[in-house]
């Protein structure tokens, strides 16, 4: 047996379905304890409280680790032949993860390495790629799927739209008015992201309710139902006298990125055991 074919065998034993979805597991549950046991603030020289530096760069690794993966992951899916629901699809999802990757390692780096907090940034532009890839993305799996929803599920989503629209403008009445035109575009935009973003996460919830292949795209949604978890946090908190990094709920962008890479993993699996079954029958 050759070193190559050795070391490729190694590779695909170890990148199961069961190991990445237990390894996506474990970084979510020590993310979570992590922010549990030490997002609290302490007095600093001034006497104002606040966290310690080495914990923001641990919130910041525990994000860049979930994003990196989950990109990672539905690039894999974009490459492989097998995968049952459109390639493109995976494509733009593993771009935007990518894209926020990169706007989060942007916006670390401003945060402590240059210790601004500017109304816009290079991160910024990463970010609005993000929710642009993400968007498309989700919206093209809808369509390739027929959605008949009832009038109650119909309800459902007009009523989880409203609610996130409500909170979103409630926050948005809360913000400190900026005097730069592209933060104020900015926020808007981000803001109407995070909606539209809720609104199809909740269709995609229903419209994929029911199955083994239909595990994949409960857990997208899920992944954009705490994205707008955090991103409401964020909006709301930022503007709170001495607002730092680190808030317990901003562990939802963690849980974000970690559900990303567990719906590519399992439509991954579907798809292969759905290949499997196809290819044992025409055996027959």
């Amino acid at each position: 047996m050759s070193k190559s074919y050795e070391n490729s065998y190694r590779s695909k034993s170890i990148l199961t379905t069961q190991n990445l979805i237990l390894a996506s597991l474990s970084w979510g549950v020590l993310a979570l304890l992590y922010f549990l046991l030490f997002s609290a603030k302490i007095p600093g020289p001034t006497g104002i409280e606040t966290r310690a530096e080495w914990y923001v760069i641990g919130t910041n690794i525990f994000e860049a680790v979930a994003y990196l993966g989950a990109s990672l992951l539905c690039l894999r899916n974009w490459r492989s032949n097998q995968i049952i629901s459109s390639r493109k699809v995976w494509m733009l999802i593993g771009i935007g993860m990518l894209a926020y990757f990169v706007g989060g390692i942007f916006f670390g780096y401003t945060e402590l390495v240059l210790k601004e907090e500017p109304d816009v940034s290079i991160g910024d532009i990463f970010f609005v790629l993000t929710y642009l890839c993400l968007g498309t993305g989700m919206v093209l799996a809808l369509f390739s799927r027929r959605i008949n929803l009832e009038a109650w599920q119909w309800l459902t989503v007009v009523l989880v739209g409203g609610l996130g629209s409500f909170l979103a403008w409630w926050i948005s009445q809360q913000q400190q008015p900026s005097s730069n035109q592209l933060a104020l575009l900015l926020n808007w935009f981000y803001i109407v992201s995070d909606v539209v973003l809720l609104i199809i996460a909740t269709i995609m919830l229903l419209a994929f309710w029911g199955g083994k292949v239909s595990l994949s795209w409960r857990m997208i949604a899920a992944a954009a139902f705490s994205l707008y978890i955090a991103d409401m946090w964020f909006g709301y908190a930022k503007d709170l006298p001495n607002y730092q990094s680190g808030d317990i709920l901003e562990v939802f962008w963690v849980f974000s990125g970690v559900l990303f890479g567990m719906g590519a993993v399992l439509e991954y699996d579907a798809s292969l055991s759905l290949k499997r079954r196809a290819s044992g029958r025409k055996r027959t």
